[in-house]
């Protein structure tokens, strides 16, 4: 077991902890969790460095690190939602960022299997950091002044739009790539 896949199994195996940890009422605890969700945030990013830094890429971690992501962001979003934390106008983010993972996860899974690449694209990383900033200070959204609320609700909108840019723009790269030769229909 490679360093990088440890990094990635362990933040697969701390999100219910993350999100069981919302649900207690202590402020003191609020910034545990997101602390804790930074921790599992960063990574993120560590795992995917030190695979290529150490020349340990694998397939159980090309596998596991975008499931790894996604779980993470759904998990935080239901638990968010679930209390509440996420509520109004931003739960149509919530809807959107979510139908979007599930559809591009799904997108990936199909042309995979006809051996068609959708390889992550350099915005697609911002959007992950977008979602999982807008996330972690939605985990802090509780202690927060009405002026700072409006500041993590605008945040979360600009992940929001990040996320449904690169959902169109997956959705445009698989189109051109399953459109038949010599644009035959």
């Amino acid at each position: 077991m490679t360093i990088p896949n440890i990094l990635t199994l362990s933040r697969v195996a701390l999100i219910p902890i993350v999100v069981l940890m919302l649900f207690a009422d202590d402020p003191a605890m609020r910034w545990w969790t997101f602390a804790l969700f930074v921790a599992l945030s960063v990574t993120d990013y560590f795992d995917g460095y030190l695979a290529r830094a150490l020349d340990q890429g694998s397939a159980l971690g090309a596998l596991m690190d975008p499931i790894a992501d996604k779980v993470l962001v759904a998990a935080l979003i239901a638990g968010l939602l679930a209390r509440g934390d996420i509520a109004g106008w931003d739960v149509a983010g919530a809807i959107l960022i979510l139908s979007r993972e599930f559809l591009v996860s799904g997108l990936r899974e199909f042309l995979a299997q006809r051996d068609l690449p959708l390889p992550v694209t350099n915005l697609a990383k911002w959007k992950t950091t977008a979602q999982l900033v807008a996330l972690a200070l939605l985990i802090l959204a509780p202690l927060a002044e009405p002026g700072q609320l409006l500041a993590i609700s605008a945040i979360w909108w600009v992940a929001t739009a990040l996320t449904m840019i690169t959902g169109f723009d997956y959705v445009r790269s698989a189109a051109r790539q399953l459109k038949p030769a010599g644009g035959e229909q």
